[in-house]
């Protein structure tokens, strides 16, 4: 699994970037919200990755933030919306305005992307509004949790949700694990701490 990349922007599509790691050229699919937020050919950019396999095919898709790849993992978990519809939805929604559609059950907003029609669009709202608070860094309001936005705390919520974690039980074991550890705290402490306060 590759979770990240850093190395120079080779060239941008309008759907894809090439990243050049240690002379190597990596092939990332994207959103044109992700494109728009690498900068320009020739700088040094670090991208949030998901690896895509199948039988005929393994793919990289990058994100600018952990927050919208997490988003893209919850997307194509609804019946229906493949890799294609979810970068099109983050082409249109930020994770923040995608998160507030779906709690407020906003079909119209959703339904503004390529690929989206309103069957759809109402099917992820239905099936993603238990899970909307979970996603860093809008967990403010889940289960009482109070993680701060981005930092080590977004990232280990993160971390526990691909673990199988449920959002209101990785918040809360972040929370708790975040208020014993001192505020410069590194991630595999604060990781390895949550997973301790989890399984009591």
């Amino acid at each position: 699994m590759i979770a990240h990349l850093k190395g120079r922007l080779e060239s941008a599509g309008i759907d894809n970037a090439v990243i050049d790691v240690g002379g190597v050229g990596y092939l990332v699919g994207a959103s044109s919200r992700t494109l728009q937020a690498l900068g320009g050919v020739g700088e040094h950019v670090t991208i949030h990755t998901e690896m895509l396999v199948a039988e005929d095919f393994i793919r990289l898709v990058g994100f600018a933030t952990a927050d919208e790849r997490d988003w893209f993992r919850l997307l194509t978990g609804v019946q229906g919306v493949g890799a294609r519809v979810a970068l099109a939805i983050l082409s249109v929604l930020a994770p923040d305005e995608l998160r507030t559609a779906i709690a407020k059950g906003d079909k119209a907003s959703i339904g503004r992307a390529n690929g989206v029609g309103p069957k759809l669009a109402q099917r992820i709202a239905m099936e993603l509004k238990d899970k909307v608070g979970g996603i860093a860094p809008g967990l403010a309001g889940v289960a009482g949790a109070t993680i701060p936005a981005g930092g080590a705390s977004a990232d280990a919520v993160s971390a526990l949700l691909n673990l199988g974690f449920k959002p209101a039980e990785a918040a809360r074991a972040v929370e708790a694990a975040a208020e014993e550890l001192d505020a410069g705290a590194s991630l595999d402490a604060l990781v390895r701490l949550a997973l301790r306060k989890a399984a009591r």
